[in-house]
C-alpha cells in the first residue's frame, strides 16, 4: 500500500501535457452542467456521473466534515470496506490531494481532493492510479466553484421567493384596517413564511413601561402584558438589536414563565425590533420554534424585512384607529353641542321636522331672522343623519364677491386667474360625502345662482380654469333671512333655483315670538360658558328671569348667547341678578324704537298696545290674572282688549 499527497499549487504542473485538452474539456462540461441546473442535487448527479466515466471510477462521493463526516452525494457502487477517513482528513489538513493504493489494483486506488473548505471529492476504483491525482484535483476545484455558484444561485432564488412572499403578505396587511385582526393576520402569515410554530407581535407602551403581546397563543384572551425590561423581548426593544437563540432554556435571558403558564415548550426563537417611520422602536416581532432546525442568518434577514412591513401596517392601523376614535369623539361632541333648545310649540314642531329630515338627502331651505340659529338647525340636520361622520362645511355667500364665491365653491386650477398661484380645492369637494351649508343664499349673484343650479342638477362640478368634470356627493342646505319669494318676483333670485332649494322649508321663528324659550336657552348657554370659565353654574334670580323675558331680543338667540357668555365671565356672585344684566339690556331704549318709523298714529297706537300687553304677559310668565292686575284691568277686559287688537287669546293660566 502506497500513499502520497500533492499541494494544489503543484497540481497543474503535474498534469501530463497530453491530458490537458481532455481536462480542459471536462472542466468546461462541469461548468456547463452547473449552468443547466438550478438545483445542486440534480447537478451533482450529472457531474459525478461524468467524472466517473472520465476517470473510470467505480464510486465517487462528496464528503464534508462538520465536525463529523457526512456524505453529501455519491455515485456508483460503494466499496464494502470502510471509507478511508484518515485519508480524507489528511487531504483537508493539507488543503490538497491525497491518494492511497497498491500496485495490484485491488481494492483499487483512493483519491481524495479538497474542492472547497471542509468539503472534498473522493474517488475509488481499480482503474485509478497516481497519475490521475493532479487532474482530479483540478476537476475537483472546478466542481467546488460550480457548487459555490449554485449555492449562491439557490440562496438568491430563495431570497427572491421570500421577498415575493413578504410583498404578498404586505398586500394582505394593507387590506386589514383594524388593529387586532391585523396583528392576528401578521402572526398567522409569518408562521407560514418562516416555517415556525408561532409568531407574536409585542407593542411597546412606553408610558406604562410594559409590552403587550398580541396575539399571545396559549394565553387566555390572546393577550399578555409584560414588563418592558423583562426577557429577550425587553432587551430587543431597549437595545434595538435582533436576538437569535438556538436553545431557549439554556439562555439566561429567556423568560420561562409564559411556557409554564401555557404548557408550551420553546426550543429556539428569533426576535427583531419593530420601528416606525421615524425610526423609533414601537415593539418587537418574535418567531418561535422553527420546524427544520435553528433559525439561520437568512431567517434573521427575512424576519427583519417582515418586521418593517408589520411595523408600517401596525402604525397605519393604530393611526387609523386613533383618527376614527377622535373623529367619533368630535362628532359626539359636536352632536351634543348641536341641540335645538326650547319648549315652545314652534320649536317642538321644528325639532320633530328636523329629526325626520335628517335621515333624508332632500335639499332644505332654512328661513329666519339673523341670529335665530339657522346654522344650528343645519348642523342638526347633518349630525343627526347618516352623513354625520363626513364633513359639514359652511359658506357665507354674503361675505364673498361673485368671483371669489365661484372659486370658493367650485375651486380653481393653478393659473386660472392672476392670483391663482396654486390649485385650490373648493367647498363642494371638501364636503364630499357630507353637507354643504350655504348661508345667506339670497345674496348670491344671478350668475352664481345659475352655476349652483347646474351643480345641484348634474351632481358634478368643474373648477375655475379647469375642464375636468368632478362628481360630487354632497347634501346642500341653504339658509336666508331675506324674503326669497319676493326676490323671485323682483327677478333678483332664480325661480328654478328657489324651487330646487325649497323642496322642504324650515321656518325658525324669532325669539321674541317664543318667550317660553328664553329661560331654557339662557340656562343652556349659561351652564356651558360657566364650564369654560371654570366656575360653578350660576343661577338666574326671579327678577333676572323676568328681565330676560321682557327683552325684545332684536338679535335673537345670538344676542342671548353673547349675553350669557359675558355674564358667565363677569357676574360677581353665585346668582345672576337684574343689575348683572342691566348694563347690557336696556328695555327703555329698545322697547318701541321702531314705532315711529313711517307708520301712522293709529297703527303705532295699536302696535304699542299689542307690544305692551305682550310684555306684561311675559313678565308674569303667562299668568293672565297677574297680567291683568299689572295692567290695571279685569281679566275679562284684558281678553276683550286682546281680541280688539287682533291678538291670540289663550286660556287663563292661574
Amino acid at each position: 500500500m502506497t500513499t502520497g499527497e500533492i499541494a494544489f499549487r503543484d497540481s497543474s504542473t503535474r498534469v501530463p501535457p497530453d491530458n490537458a485538452p481532455e481536462l480542459l474539456e471536462l472542466c468546461d462540461r462541469l461548468l456547463a452542467h452547473a449552468a443547466d441546473h438550478s438545483d445542486r442535487t440534480a447537478f451533482l448527479n450529472v457531474a459525478l456521473s461524468d467524472l466517473a466515466v472520465e476517470y473510470g471510477a467505480s464510486w465517487l462521493g462528496i464528503a464534508t466534515r462538520q465536525p463529523d463526516w457526512d456524505i453529501l452525494a455519491e455515485h456508483g457502487r460503494k466499496p464494502q470496506q470502510d471509507l478511508p477517513w484518515s485519508l480524507f482528513a489528511e487531504a483537508l489538513d493539507r488543503d490538497g490531494g491525497c491518494w492511497s493504493g497498491d500496485t495490484s489494483g485491488n481494492p483499487g486506488t483512493w483519491i481524495a481532493t479538497v474542492i472547497a473548505g471542509n468539503t472534498l471529492l473522493a474517488l475509488n476504483g481499480s482503474r485509478l492510479n497516481r497519475a490521475d491525482v493532479p487532474s482530479a484535483m483540478t476537476a475537483g476545484r472546478y466542481l467546488g466553484h460550480a457548487l459555490k455558484c449554485l449555492e449562491n444561485l439557490e440562496s438568491a432564488l430563495h431570497r427572491v421567493t421570500q421577498l415575493r412572499a413578504t410583498l404578498e403578505i404586505a398586500r394582505t396587511f394593507a387590506r386589514e384596517k383594524e388593529t387586532q385582526p391585523l396583528l392576528e393576520l401578521i402572526a398567522h402569515e409569518s408562521t407560514k413564511l418562516m416555517h415556525c410554530d408561532r409568531a407574536s407581535i409585542f407593542i411597546w407602551d412606553r408610558e406604562q413601561k410594559q409590552i403587550v403581546a398580541c396575539p399571545a397563543l396559549g394565553v387566555e384572551g390572546g393577550r399578555l402584558w409584560l414588563p418592558d425590561n423583562k426577557g429577550i423581548v425587553g432587551e430587543v426593544i431597549h437595545s434595538g438589536n435582533a436576538i437569535r437563540v438556538d436553545d431557549a432554556y439554556s439562555d439566561p435571558r429567556f423568560d420561562q414563565s409564559v411556557d409554564k403558564t401555557s404548557g408550551y415548550r420553546t426550543r429556539n426563537l428569533l426576535c427583531v425590533p419593530m420601528q416606525d417611520s421615524e425610526g423609533r422602536c414601537i415593539g418587537a416581532f418574535e418567531l418561535i420554534n422553527k420546524h427544520d432546525g435553528p433559525f439561520t442568518d437568512a431567517d434573521l434577514e427575512a424576519a427583519a424585512e417582515l418586521s418593517i412591513q408589520a411595523a408600517i401596517a401596525v402604525q397605519n392601523a393604530r393611526e387609523r384607529d386613533h383618527l376614527i376614535r377622535s373623529n367619533r369623539q368630535l362628532t359626539e361632541q359636536v352632536t351634543g353641542g348641536v341641540m335645538i333648545i326650547g319648549e315652545s310649540p314652534a320649536v317642538a314642531a321644528m325639532r320633530s321636522t328636523i329629526e325626520r329630515l335628517a335621515a333624508t338627502d332632500l335639499p332644505v331651505l332654512i328661513l329666519g331672522e339673523s341670529g335665530t340659529g339657522k346654522e344650528v338647525a343645519a348642523q342638526a340636520l347633518h349630525y343627526h343623519g347618516p352623513r354625520a361622520e363626513h364633513p359639514f362645511v359652511a359658506v357665507n355667500c354674503a361675505a364673498l364677491s361673485e368671483t371669489l364665491l365661484e372659486s370658493e365653491l367650485f375651486g380653481h386650477e393653478k393659473g386660472a386667474f392672476t392670483d391663482a398661484h396654486a390649485t385650490h380645492v373648493g367647498k363642494f369637494e371638501l364636503a364630499e360625502g357630507g353637507t354643504l351649508f350655504l348661508d345667506e343664499i339670497g345674496d348670491m349673484s344671478l350668475n352664481g345662482q345659475a352655476k349652483l343650479l347646474r351643480v345641484l342638477e348634474q351632481k358634478v362640478i368643474t373648477r375655475v380654469g379647469g375642464s375636468q368634470a368632478i362628481p360630487i356627493n354632497v347634501r346642500v342646505i341653504a339658509a336666508t333671512n331675506a324674503n326669497l319669494a319676493e326676490a323671485v318676483r323682483e327677478k333678483r333670485f332664480r325661480q328654478d333655483l328657489f324651487y330646487r332649494l325649497s323642496v322642504v322649508t324650515v321656518d325658525i321663528p324669532p325669539l321674541r315670538e317664543r318667550a317660553e324659550d328664553v329661560i331654557p336657552l339662557a340656562m343652556f348657554f349659561l351652564d356651558r360658558f360657566c364650564q369654560q370659565a371654570n366656575r360653578k353654574p350660576l343661577e338666574l334670580s326671579p327678577d333676572a328671569r323676568r328681565r330676560l323675558q321682557s327683552h325684545a331680543w332684536p338679535g335673537n338667540v345670538r344676542e342671548l348667547r353673547n349675553l350669557m357668555e359675558r355674564v358667565a365671565f363677569l357676574a360677581p356672585g353665585p346668582r345672576v341678578e337684574p343689575n348683572d344684566i342691566a348694563f347690557i339690556l336696556s328695555p327703555e331704549r329698545d322697547a318701541f324704537d321702531d314705532l315711529a318709523e313711517g307708520i301712522g298714529l293709529t297703527d303705532a297706537t295699536q302696535r304699542f298696545q299689542q307690544e305692551y300687553i305682550r310684555r306684561a304677559i311675559k313678565r308674569v310668565q303667562g299668568n293672565m290674572s297677574d297680567a291683568a292686575r299689572l295692567l290695571g284691568l279685569h281679566r275679562s277686559n284684558l281678553y276683550r282688549k286682546m281680541r280688539q287688537l287682533g291678538m291670540e287669546v289663550t286660556e287663563a293660566k292661574e
